[in-house]
């Protein structure tokens, strides 16, 4: 899904490390829910990683190379080199008077290596004229077999291509972080604004003996808090109940979660402490709709 300019812009942020606690912690959470900005983030990490192979290399001062020598015995100058005195040459021999003749030479090599060389090279004709057959044979059978006898031409084939429509445009994304004092998430609220289905996932909120905890809507356009139901004691509870709410109210209401008798509040309104609120934010945004041809 395409994220838009501020979500490319924080991932880059985070890569920096240029965010505070607070911040990072919102990306992180964000991460979790959303496998395609944890993608954008790590993308932004092997981009900027590579700044590191632009520091040009730097020479040593003096006193380095000084130091090395010190601590191989190089220090003092060394003592010249003396080279071994070469010998006198040896005399050379004196020349006979008269040369003694050459042997007769022998051409038997000669005239075998011609022969080889006269056979290798009728093969290569041989190999060569092969080549170039197969050559036209193939390219006749791509682009004019219908010159070729019955024997070898190619055997027309069918080809069946699937053609897949399209898939419709992905909806809107909205995640809200329940929370206590803007300390850490105790439950992550994700709703889906095309279906408007919600999942509710338990993160660091802690299970209290005999009570459970209870999710509600709240908005100026009700007149009370509306129960979204109990949540589970897995680590995900997912709900159908938000389809009766248009997406003003959705996008724009408070999500608290308040504590009570196990199995819920036995009225219609929280009875319990509210221990955790929050209130959507969009992570993904729709996709465009392609325009019409």
């Amino acid at each position: 899904m395409a994220h838009s300019e501020d979500h490319i812009a924080l991932a880059a942020e985070y890569a920096l490390g240029t965010l505070d606690a607070d911040e990072r912690t919102q990306v992180e959470t964000m991460m979790a829910v959303d496998r395609e900005l944890t993608a954008l983030v790590q993308a932004w990490e092997y981009r900027l990683g590579v700044l590191n192979q632009m520091v040009g290399s730097v020479e040593p001062r003096p006193i380095v190379w000084e130091n090395i020598r010190n601590a191989i015995g190089h220090a003092q100058p060394q003592a010249p080199l003396v080279l071994p005195e070469t010998p006198a040459p040896v005399a050379a021999a004196p020349q006979a008077s008269e040369a003694a003749p050459a042997p007769p030479a022998d051409n038997s090599n000669v005239i075998r290596l011609t022969g080889r060389v006269r056979r290798w090279r009728n093969v290569a004709s041989f190999t060569s004229a092969i080549a170039a057959a197969l050559v036209a044979m193939l390219a006749l059978q791509v682009y004019q077999p219908e010159l070729l006898p019955d024997g070898i031409r190619p055997k027309p084939r069918t080809q069946v291509v699937e053609v897949k429509a399209p898939s419709p445009p992905a909806a809107a994304q909205y995640v809200a972080l329940l929370q206590k004092d803007a300390g850490s998430p105790a439950f992550i609220l994700t709703v889906d604004a095309a279906t408007k289905n919600f999942t509710v996932r338990k993160v660091g909120a802690q299970p209290e003996p005999g009570k459970s905890y209870e999710l509600w809507i709240v908005s100026d356009k009700l007149q009370r808090p509306r129960s979204l139901g109990v949540i589970g004691g897995n680590d995900f509870t997912a709900r159908p109940v938000l389809s009766s709410y248009d997406a003003d109210l959705i996008n724009t209401a408070t999500y608290a979660v308040s504590l009570e008798p196990e199995g819920g509040s036995p009225t219609a309104a929280p009875t319990g402490p509210i221990v955790f609120t929050g209130k959507l934010i969009e992570t993904v945004p729709p996709a465009p709709t392609p325009p019409a041809r």
